[in-house]
């Protein structure tokens, strides 16, 4: 399957492709999804209002544009960079994260987000 969200961080817009795990299924089946968006280094999370625990997809080093899914605070993650985490030039979330979706718009855009910013997060039909 080949499905994509839209994540609006405010006046920001990132398209992200997710993939077919459960955590992205439960997120696909919850959209639209409106939040506030919290930073935390170069990263911005949001809660959602999906339940799911650790799946063989966590990782506790993600890669640049990754999305997870953070299950102690039921929030999606995007990491664009660096977090207070983070050693060397690994990119670290607070915990493990299921990683389900990547950022295929231009990273540098999501440097420009704000705390507290308004998230909108809905399907990209093509």
């Amino acid at each position: 399957m080949n499905r994509k969200i839209n994540v609006k961080l405010d006046d920001i817009e990132i398209k992200v492709k997710i993939d077919d795990s459960i955590t992205a299924d439960k997120l696909w089946d919850s959209l639209p999804l409106e939040s506030v968006g919290t930073l935390w280094g170069e990263e911005v999370f949001f809660r959602t209002d999906i339940s799911a625990s650790l799946d063989n997809n966590s990782k506790l080093v993600v890669e640049l544009g990754d999305v997870g899914y953070w299950p102690p605070n039921k929030a999606m993650c995007i990491f664009y960079g660096k977090t207070p985490a983070s050693t060397d030039h690994e990119i670290r979330p607070a915990s493990a994260v299921n990683v389900f979706g990547k950022v295929v718009d231009d990273i540098e855009k999501l440097k420009k987000v704000k705390e507290d910013c308004d998230i909108l997060v809905t399907k990209v039909v093509e």
